[in-house]
């Protein structure tokens, strides 16, 4: 077995620890100004709808298209089967060994299995869901055709391994049977079963704009500017996805003393091998199971496939798939390893924490660069007791030394302080990051889409209720990860940890471009690079996905950039032209330089 601290020599990633230590040894300077009339920029984060889910059934104001369900003939503006409904069919699929990101085809779904309520508050988990039919159609259905918008729903499975299967190439065809009939491995708290997963068919669920589903979210992309092209950096769950959106990058297992790269417990690393006589049960992928792979290995179980399917793409994947060697990469859950204040968590091999971070995040960045930011956690004044309103996994600098031993903590601060800091733009923090309570963020299960919604509405209130505020500030609505919900976008597969499916981004300002729907390519790393940009700091590190460059669209294909891998910016959300300012003049040519393609 082992060991938990040992140290391993990872070149590559200890050039990055040393960028990280020249970064935030650099001393802040005077405030940053911005090179765009965006002053502000908020990013508020919901958890767990992919594009179709939510925006399945949007049509967009005259003048603009979208890829979703609808436009796709895949349902009908009433939700029911469309033209094209065979297009997102579920298979069956085969793999009794090796693990394989593209298992081989074994059938067909003649039905789909009933949904179950897995996590849904108040509704039995033992039994399928009978509030949804035993005969649904082979193919993504309408969830309000069986009960309301606010109705608690089962939560699909979305794991780093399962979602490369879902995703399966670019095909979206084992959404269903990876989830109702993968396991996630021994260790898994539940009592789950060949068979008996909880899941049956919920991620092929979704919601119907065109029937009244969703209003706010439709109203904010006819008055403002979406995108159907925006991904889960990071195959899987929150914790690697609100960490990509602060990092570019993902976690990885480190000597707590040193903050080197070391090896993990054992019962922690990955293993998505079908067990002997099983067709695809995993050997170890629990929620209190595995979670590190070292993928610079192709030895290492679930690691040749997926690299086979990054040797066999067209262009070559980000830094050769971005795997360090001796490196053990974060790719499900863990908690962060510092207390809400500051307090050291106790590690161990039954400990499920990401041990301290060392690598540069958005936070050192702009402290470095002059960006006042502050991030906000709902439920965090509470966050020192085991509470269910406060996401840990969500307050992503917890997870970094750099943060949590320096003044950069008093950054980090209670949901309710954004509502006393939005009344004076003066003091208001140049970037600032919500994350929501629990019980608001929108998640499948123990949450409400309409609960987000409501946050949404009020941040937005409060944000205009202040003009000198809102004439300089872009929202970014945008979700942690689509949850395993069916989505039926392009995926562009940039390393070894993703894209994952599409999710929404909706970008709020006076200067949005209108009921647009921007094609760009984009991912979380988008954001970073959106703050990059406005506030002329570098990239991250030398292996952060902020690197990459903006993408080339063609009219032939406005979905695949010409130039993979390649992730935007967000500038082609927003129209400065009517600002009249140097800052404006100065965001046109570069647009043009940058060389985005999009009309």
């Amino acid at each position: 077995m082992p060991s938990s601290r040992s140290t391993i020599p990872a070149l590559p990633q200890l050039a990055a620890l040393a960028a990280c230590v020249a970064l935030v040894q650099v001393p802040a300077h005077a405030a940053a100004t911005a090179t765009t009339p965006i002053e502000h920029v908020i990013v508020l984060v919901g958890e767990n709808r992919t594009f179709d889910n939510l925006y399945g059934v949007y049509e967009p104001t005259r003048g603009q298209s979208v890829a979703n369900l609808l436009s796709k003939k895949i349902v009908n503006r009433d939700g029911t089967p469309g033209p094209r409904f065979r297009d997102a069919a579920q298979k069956l699929g085969l793999s009794t060994g090796t693990y394989t990101p593209t298992p081989e085809f074994n059938g067909v779904y003649g039905q789909l299995p009933q949904p179950w309520a897995a996590g849904a508050f108040g509704q039995r988990q033992d039994v399928p869901d009978a509030r949804f039919p035993a005969n649904l159609p082979n193919g993504p259905f309408q969830i309000t055709h069986h009960v309301s918008y606010g109705a608690h729903t089962g939560d699909p499975t979305h794991r780093f391994f399962q979602m490369w299967q879902q995703v399966n190439g670019g095909k979206h065809d084992l959404f269903v049977w990876v989830a109702d009939q993968t396991g996630p491995g021994p260790s898994n708290p539940f009592p789950l079963a060949p068979g008996k997963t909880y899941q049956g068919a919920i991620a092929m669920g979704f919601y119907n704009m065109a029937a009244g589903d969703a209003p706010l979210f439709k109203r904010l992309a006819d008055q403002y500017a979406i995108a159907d092209n925006y991904h889960q950096p990071v195959m899987g769950g929150t914790t690697a996805n609100y960490f990509a959106l602060a990092t570019a990058d993902v976690g990885v297992y480190t000597d707590a003393q040193t903050g080197l790269p070391a090896t993990p417990p054992f019962k922690q690393i990955e293993n998505p091998n079908a067990q002997p006589g099983t067709n695809n049960w995993y050997v170890e992928d629990g929620y209190r199971g595995g979670t590190y792979v070292n993928c610079a290995d192709a030895a290492q179980p679930g690691v040749a496939g997926i690299r086979d399917l990054l040797g066999k793409l067209p262009y070559r994947a980000f830094n050769d798939g971005n795997c360090a060697p001796g490196a053990w990469y974060m790719v499900n859950n863990m908690e962060p390893a510092y207390a809400p204040l500051g307090k050291p968590l106790v590690l161990g091999d039954d400990k499920f924490i990401l041990p301290p971070q060392t690598m540069p995040h958005i936070g050192d960045a702009m402290t470095a660069g002059g960006v006042a930011w502050k991030w906000y956690s709902g439920g965090r004044n509470d966050g020192a007791r085991v509470d269910k309103e406060y996401c840990g996994m969500c307050d992503t600098p917890t997870f970094f030394r750099s943060t949590m031993t320096g003044p950069d903590k008093d950054k980090l601060v209670d949901l309710m302080q954004f509502y006393v800091d939005v009344k004076d733009e003066a003091s208001f923090p140049q970037v600032a990051v919500i994350a929501p309570y629990d019980s608001i963020s929108g998640h499948p299960g123990y949450a409400m889409q309409p609960s987000f919604d409501q946050l949404v509405a009020d941040v937005l209130e409060r944000v205009r209720a202040n003009p000198a505020l809102w004439k300089k500030t872009a929202i970014l609505v945008t979700f942690d990860e689509g949850g395993g919900y069916y989505d039926s976008g392009y995926v562009q597969l940039i390393d070894f940890f993703g894209d994952g499916t599409r999710v929404p981004l909706i970008a709020i300002s006076p200067y949005a471009r209108k009921g647009a729907v921007d094609h760009t390519y984009y991912d979380h790393a988008s954001i970073a690079k959106f703050i990059e940009r406005n506030w002329s700091l570098p990239p991250l590190s030398v292996r952060s996905r902020d690197n990459l460059p903006n993408p080339v669209h063609v009219a032939a294909d406005p979905y695949v950039p010409a130039n993979r891998p390649a992730i935007g910016d967000l500038m082609n959300l927003f129209d400065f032209r009517s600002a009249g300012t140097v800052a404006a003049k100065r965001k046109r040519e570069g647009a043009v330089t940058a060389g985005s393609g999009q009309p």
